[in-house]
């Protein structure tokens, strides 16, 4: 009689208790938190300085503690409006110009580029594609040089256009709209569409722009701000003063300080109040603006 051998019973697997969701330490969400507040104090404090600077009159400037509001406010924007017979107006009123029409060509010209590089099929749209990503790693000072000898030989350096139409051609502009397009605009809407009989722009005009709206407006935003900020472009293409912009008109304020000290407060003065249509801008945008972007890149 052969004794039959008894196999033991395979390990059952020991699942351990379900608690809940697993609750993450204390430090990974504090020492972001942190960073971030670190940052953005750092970036703060010298927009702060310009405003509590303003505030302070001439003798105040040189004498107080750094963030102690001062007695000359009106004093110091009365006399920067007033200066060189309304220049600084004109200043403001030439950024204006050159960043709101700018913003705005860019903002159409990227919508329309980058709509056609991610719903159409043409060739070469690769190369162009990234020759466009190639054009976003180049640095604006690269260009700047080159700009200005291409438009004297036409004879435009030293008028507006010298400094608005470098500005049209934005490449991150097209690649974000390339890649909120491809995200937000379904393939199916504009062949059913197609179907419909209607005609390319259309398409473009009455689905494809109300669909990448979000996008335009991050574009336009972007652009605004960049030419509204630029100060080597105007500086290099521009030799009149009348068609300066804020950044060159403050900078031309501020190498005259050297020798007269009291311009130093109207440059002061001038930048705070530079600042102010920027803050309004992005308040005012801000309920255009979607989180969907980030969503599209990922996507793209």
């Amino acid at each position: 009689m052969t004794a039959t051998a008894t196999r033991p019973a395979p390990p059952q697997s020991v699942r351990a208790p379900r608690t809940g969701a697993v609750k993450t330490p204390l430090w990974s969400r504090l020492v972001p938190t942190l960073v971030l507040l670190i940052g953005a104090v750092y970036c703060l404090i010298p927009v702060a300085w310009v405003f509590v600077a303003t505030t302070k009159s001439r003798e105040e400037l040189f004498t107080t503690f750094t963030f102690a509001p001062g007695s000359g406010l009106f004093e110091n924007l009365g006399a920067l409006f007033a200066y060189g017979n309304g220049q600084f107006g004109l200043w403001a009123a030439n950024s204006l110009f050159y960043a709101g029409l700018g913003a705005l060509l860019s903002t159409f010209v990227s919508a329309m580029a980058g709509y056609a590089l991610a719903k159409y099929e043409f060739r070469g749209r690769s190369l162009i594609f990234y020759s466009i990503l190639a054009g976003v790693l180049i640095p604006g000072i690269t260009l700047a040089v080159p700009q200005y000898l291409l438009l004297s030989q036409i004879g435009l350096a030293g008028t507006p256009l010298s400094v608005l139409l470098p500005c049209i051609i934005s490449p991150f502009g097209i690649y974000l709209s390339r890649v909120y397009a491809l995200s937000a605009v379904p393939q199916e809407t504009i062949e059913a569409a197609r179907i419909d009989g209607a005609s390319e722009w259309r398409i473009f005009q009455s689905i494809a722009v109300p669909l990448l709206l979000p996008g335009m407006v991050t574009v336009f935003l972007l652009q605004f701000i960049g030419i509204w900020n630029n100060f080597l472009l105007p500086y290099i293409m521009l030799s009149d003063q009348d068609n300066y912009p804020l950044t060159v008109g403050l900078y031309t304020l501020l190498a005259k300080g050297s020798g007269s000290p009291a311009l130093y407060s109207l440059a002061i003065a001038g930048a705070a109040v530079s600042i102010i249509p920027l803050v309004a801008l992005v308040l005012f945008l801000q309920r255009y603006w979607r989180l969907d972007l980030i969503s599209g890149g990922l996507k793209g």
